[in-house]
């Protein structure tokens, strides 16, 4: 058999240099595995932006090569890209545990992407994908289902974390096979690339069934409140908990949201979440029961902008307002960026006069990742030869880095990635490489774009400039038949600033007048006006408003 002499190839596309967004291709020869494909939520200047989703320019010239997608877990910065890039990358096979796969079948007929070829795979199941022979290995997380990976490669043993924490007392009595890993290090371990999402936070991450607990004793001090609790649709361990304590306490629980309602329809059929039918009650059945009768179970704990707990909170939700008996609670954690919208709600919520209880105030969230002690657990288990952290802010990477380096690791050994880097591993070396194409598509609606398109462009200029619209009538020999029009919004108070608009009305006459209709183009004469009026507003206002000239020709 000829010895392979090549080197183990990784790139990264997303989910380094930032939270979210997670995939990274793994590449020998003529094969290349994709690990996850999620999405990153919008920044605050990307309006009207829905989703972010990984630049696949790569994949999409080397799709010949690629020989499935393997998924750590059904969080959508893990699988929620797919039903984005499954259309340009058709034809390749998708692995991953039960839940996970309902999660994304769900996605995929939304998509109508019907012919895509599933797998679903359970603990310590081994596939052999390309010249990579995969083993699934069931983790502790946030969301049932979740994997970690030992890919055995032609160069050697690669194992990556996924997401994951080391729950010993989890909600499905499963917790992570420290032994089996142990026994993955001492058969030795090339590479191991690494979650660090808490490399910073010293210490253990809290059990989730602590959360449980702390979340009877509030069920037990408000029996007389009508309870509503905001958290993650995907956190099917919570959810468990939470409809176990209905019905211990005899409420009827109602799900409201649209990821609630299918993530837990989802849930349900595979087995990953159980309840007795009768448990459930609709919105329009509010009005038979008691307040102490009912616990609504929302999404909405990052203040998002058409969740069900904001309409609730606004007004805005048919059946259900929030009064003074209501006791709201935000079991879940702030996703970075999204503080201020989550502020807002619970500001609304109390002046709305509902109670309000959240991270900070109680122990109603737990971490589905690992802390620094468990970081240094996995580390020791694992004994890899180099070491590559991801899945986090470069802050995060940076501190996982000097975590391994603490434990002994040579620090020749370990590589912090950038966004696009590609890096090689030999049996004996690792550095980087090169380079692939990496950034960033937005969706909007039905539309994917280029991050720096002219829709964002216009956007971000209207957002922050305004606009002014200059509407003209002229004859067919140029004449002006009537004084232009001008609508300003956005930049400047026109009863307050009427000498400008007058200075702007001039501006645009004699532009008008200096233009020869016979002989110039009208792109060009609508280009002048445009120079005219913003070199105008520039100076007196400092504002460069969008300007859209309108010049229609009379007859």
């Amino acid at each position: 058999m000829k010895k392979e002499t090549g080197n183990l190839k990784i790139s990264f596309l997303g989910g380094v240099g930032e939270v979210g967004k997670n995939i990274m291709a793994v590449e020998y020869g003529n094969d290349i595995l994709i690990i996850d494909a999620g999405l990153g939520f919008p920044s605050s200047d990307m309006m009207g932006v829905d989703v972010v989703i990984p630049d696949i320019t790569y994949l999409q010239a080397n799709l010949s090569k690629i020989r499935g997608i393997i998924l750590t877990h059904g969080h959508l910065d893990h699988i929620g890209s797919l039903q984005y890039i499954l259309q340009d990358l058709r034809g390749v096979p998708v692995y991953g545990s039960k839940l996970t796969m309902a999660l994304v079948e769900n996605k995929l007929r939304e998509a109508r992407l019907n012919h895509v070829k599933t797998q679903v795979v359970k603990d310590k199941q081994k596939v052999k994908i390309g010249c990579f022979n995969v083993e699934f290995i069931r983790c502790t997380h946030s969301i049932a289902g979740s994997m970690s990976f030992a890919i055995q490669t032609p160069v050697g043993l690669m194992y990556h974390s996924g997401d994951f924490k080391f729950d010993y007392t989890p909600i499905d009595g499963a917790p992570t096979d420290l032994r089996h890993l142990a026994e993955l290090g001492s058969k030795g371990v090339l590479l191991m690339t690494a979650e660090s999402t808490n490399a910073e936070r010293p210490g253990y991450s809290m059990s989730e069934r602590t959360v449980g607990e702390t979340l009877d004793s509030l069920f037990l001090e408000h029996k007389d409140n009508r309870i509503i609790i905001a958290t993650f649709s995907s956190n099917i361990h919570r959810i468990q908990q939470i409809l176990n304590l209905c019905e211990k306490y005899g409420r009827k629980v109602v799900f409201t949201g649209r990821s609630m309602l299918n993530n837990c329809d989802a849930a349900s059929k595979v087995g990953e979440l159980t309840f007795k039918r009768e448990l459930l009650t609709d919105v329009g059945s509010l009005k038979n029961y008691e307040d102490s009768q009912i616990c609504i179970l929302c999404t909405g704990s990052q203040g998002e902008p058409h969740s069900a707990l904001l309409r609730m909170v606004t007004g805005d939700f048919k059946g259900i307002e929030i009064t003074n008996n209501d006791y709201v609670i935000f079991s879940s954690s702030s996703i970075p960026g999204n503080e201020e919208n989550i502020n807002n709600v619970i500001n609304l919520l109390y002046t709305k006069g509902a109670d309000v209880v959240y991270e900070s105030l109680r122990d109603v969230h737990a971490s589905g990742h690992a802390y620094r002690e468990e970081l240094k657990l996995l580390h020791n288990l694992i004994k890899p030869k180099f070491f590559i952290p991801c899945h986090g802010e470069f802050r995060h990477l940076r501190a996982h880095a000097e975590l391994a380096v603490s434990l002994g690791m040579d620090k020749r050994h370990i590589v912090i990635p950038d966004m696009g880097d590609t890096i090689s591993v030999g049996r004996n070396s690792i550095k980087k490489s090169g380079t692939v194409p990496a950034g960033i598509k937005l969706v909007d609606g039905l539309d994917v774009s280029e991050a720096n398109s002219a829709v964002q462009r216009d956007r971000m200029q209207l957002a922050e400039e305004g606009i002014c619209i200059v509407a003209i009538t002229v004859a067919p020999n140029g004449a002006l038949t009537s004084n232009p029009q001008l609508i300003a919004r956005g930049f400047l108070n026109v009863k307050d600033n009427e000498d400008i608009i007058k200075e702007a009305e001039d501006i645009t006459i004699n532009t008008i007048i200096s233009s020869n209709f016979n002989k110039t183009d009208w792109s060009i004469i609508k280009n002048n006006l445009k120079k005219n009026l913003t070199n105008l507003f520039y100076k007196k206002l400092k504002h460069r408003p969008m300007i859209l000239p309108l010049i229609i020709e009379t007859k």
